[in-house]
């Protein structure tokens, strides 16, 4: 069935309209021993992307609307979008339950959510990534991770279910607020993308099975750190730039600071996104459950390639639920060459 994205707007048929909430459920036969529980979890997962949506779109009204200070015009705490959007998502999704556990990047610890009792499955998430760009309308976005708990008993997870390899994932996926919401999500049979029509308030298909070209034209790193990085990226960022027509050079960079917008795009056009050790930060910035792990499932089913440098990402064994690790995802040719340069062997 072809996609809504090769149908010209007001041309589809209600027959060629595929809902998320549908796509979803025809992949529920991929899991036919989860009885319908990961349907439900995504499910949850696009619904609490939707009211945090809701809320990203109107991020620039506040002030226009009168809001001041730490109140609104009601009297009510006005807190930070990234937050807000925390909340949401842990109100919206932890009520069901359906996650024995969870944990957020804006949480210290896990999070044991109501009737957590019930829950065979754990929920890892960036509420809001990228959100210091709200202010100046560049995109932002929401990355989520789901595992299934080690353990026959929900009412006993701990930290240790939250603390998987990363090729354990059972679904991961991201949503992207920008000219227009797109979701983005795997169950390990491809990669689905989802555009969202305000008009019916449901999510649609307009990229079905993402396949990420082998090579591409841009890279996506701050160069603004350059003095901070190793001679293995700077001798690769020397390489990229030089012009040899045979191999594609010079690329073009492309960073926009906002992880989930920088590989959306290269996940579609191609390019390789470095996030590198540096001086200051020997292990990276970036988190390996709340980020790495989900993007290098998503990227390595569209055929891309994810690893700090020198080891596979999801095969990185998590110590600590706020861990850090470098980050090289994107194109496979891309992405081998910069480990190249990374390991000393260019």
């Amino acid at each position: 069935m072809e996609s809504l994205i090769n149908n010209p707007p007001g041309t589809e048929s209600m027959s060629q309209l595929i809902t998320i909430e549908r796509h979803i459920l025809e992949q529920q036969k991929y899991f036919p021993e989860a009885h319908g529980e990961l349907t439900e979890l995504l499910n949850d997962v696009a619904f609490a992307a939707k009211l945090v949506r809701r809320e990203v779109v109107r991020a620039g009204l506040v002030d226009i609307l009168g809001f001041a200070g730490s109140t609104n015009v009601q009297g009510e705490e006005v807190k930070k979008l990234d937050l807000f959007a925390n909340e949401k998502i842990i109100n919206a999704i932890g009520q069901h339950g359906r996650f024995a556990v969870m944990g957020s990047e804006e949480n210290e610890g896990i999070i044991i959510p109501p009737k957590n009792d019930s829950g065979s499955y754990v929920l890892l998430f960036d509420p809001l990534d990228g959100s210091s760009n709200i202010d100046v309308n560049v995109s932002v976005g929401t990355i989520f991770s789901i595992y299934r708990i080690k353990g026959d008993d929900p009412s006993k997870a701990s930290i240790s279910d939250c603390l998987q390899h990363g090729y354990e994932q059972v679904a991961a996926g991201y949503v992207i607020y920008g000219s227009s919401v797109v979701m983005v999500y795997t169950t390990g049979h491809g990669v689905h993308g989802f555009t969202y029509d305000p008009t019916i308030g449901e999510f649609l298909l307009s990229h079905e099975n993402i396949v990420t070209p082998k090579s591409g034209k841009y890279y996506s790193i701050n160069e603004g750190s350059y003095e901070q990085f190793n001679e293995g990226t700077k001798k690769y960022l020397d390489y990229i730039k030089k012009e040899d027509p045979a191999t594609g050079r010079p690329y073009s960079t492309r960073y926009i600071g906002s992880l989930v917008a920088d590989f959306h795009r290269n996940l579609l056009v191609g390019g390789v996104f470095i996030y590198p050790p540096t001086s200051k930060h020997a292990n990276g910035k970036l988190r390996l459950m709340y980020e790495a792990n989900p993007l290098a499932f998503i990227c390595e089913q569209a055929g891309g390639r994810a690893t700090n440098g020198r080891e596979r990402i999801l095969d990185i064994q998590p110590t600590e639920l706020h861990q850090r690790t470098p980050l090289y995802i994107g194109s496979t040719d891309d992405v081998i060459v910069a480990e190249e340069f990374e390991q000393g062997i260019r």
